[in-house]
């Protein structure tokens, strides 16, 4: 028996000991008034004697009961919940074995290989025709005026220590934006070539590499520019940031309000050593090259070239890495 029972079952016999007590002591007729006759009366303390001994016994037990089957109510619910945590560890456990089953690897591991290959086919397929329609190195085609090429047999070699690329004439200014926005489709002739004198000039191959490491990563989340809307900046915010400003007043730049390539990323930056780098990276070669480019570009073609998708994977990574803040 429980403590509670016991508590219960005393007050019980208290309860009784103290009413015969009671009753025995003062007798039936004490306290009554002379004169007042036993007919009507006996009956009437009869019967509230009996509700005063008994009915508090009653409420007692009626108590006890009400616990113990409060307490049988609570067992039950705990067995019922062991029950149900057992249940769902056992779920776990052969969700586990069948996870790691060489059938299931293999299948999800396929799974994974062909969803990556569908989110960078887009984008690789640019770049690898790029690369496939370069031409071999060797000597550079000769051009057809005979007077050019009689200039070219004149000129003298260039001195010891002077790089090929500081000989080469300066890259035009629609090249370079058509390369940095990359070709549209691989039947796109005019950008693959715009791409190739661009890949002649240093500054503006170092560019062109490292917005393809970036954007080849974030295509593999699903980021591609041409989904990407930006706001447009000013073109005096532009220049301004190329000449050396920075926070809130060239925070403009960083229009691109797509919420989840802003969230894409920055998991990204956050959880990727390697998307980081090539991140911090890109965006040091796109600052370098900005600001050479700003010297001589013309309002238009800063506007032309914000539109790139060169130009708005920095608005993203920009924004993401706070360089607008």
């Amino acid at each position: 028996m429980k403590i509670g029972e016991w508590v219960a079952m005393g007050l019980a016999l208290l309860w009784l000991v103290g009413s015969l007590l009671f009753f025995v002591v003062l007798g039936p007729d004490a306290g009554a008034e002379p004169g007042l006759t036993s007919g009507g009366g006996t009956a009437l303390q009869s019967v509230m004697v009996l509700v005063a001994v008994f009915l508090p016994v009653a409420i007692i037990w009626m108590g006890l009961m009400a616990m113990r089957s409060a307490r049988v109510m609570r067992e039950e619910a705990q067995r019922l919940q062991s029950a149900v945590d057992a249940i769902r560890h056992a779920y776990v456990v052969q969700a586990q074995r069948g996870s790691t089953s060489p059938d299931a690897s293999v299948a999800k591991k396929l799974e994974e290989i062909a969803e990556a290959t569908r989110k960078t086919e887009s984008a690789l397929a640019i770049f690898t025709t790029s690369r496939e329609t370069l031409p071999p190195p060797g000597p550079a085609p000769r051009r057809a005026d005979p007077r050019q090429d009689e200039a070219e047999n004149q000129a003298p070699l260039p001195l010891l220590g002077t790089r090929t690329e500081e000989m080469a004439p300066p890259l035009d200014t629609g090249d370079f934006i058509r390369a940095i926005n990359f070709p549209e489709t691989a039947e796109d002739e005019e950008g693959f070539s715009a791409l190739r004198r661009a890949l002649k000039d240093r500054g503006t191959a170092l560019l062109i590499q490292a917005a393809q490491d970036i954007l080849t990563l974030m295509s593999q989340d699903g980021i591609y520019m041409d989904d990407l809307r930006p706001d447009r900046a000013r073109v005096e915010i532009w220049r301004r940031f190329a000449q050396g400003e920075r926070g809130r007043q060239v925070a403009a730049l960083g229009g691109v309000r797509d919420r989840s390539s802003l969230a894409l990323a920055a998991g990204r930056m956050k959880q990727d050593p390697i998307f980081r780098d090539a991140a911090h990276h890109f965006l040091r070669r796109f600052d370098k090259t900005l600001i050479e480019f700003e010297k001589t570009a013309s309002d238009q073609d800063i506007v032309d070239m914000a539109d790139t998708r060169t130009a708005r994977a920095f608005m993203l990574l920009g924004r993401v890495a706070g360089i607008f803040d």
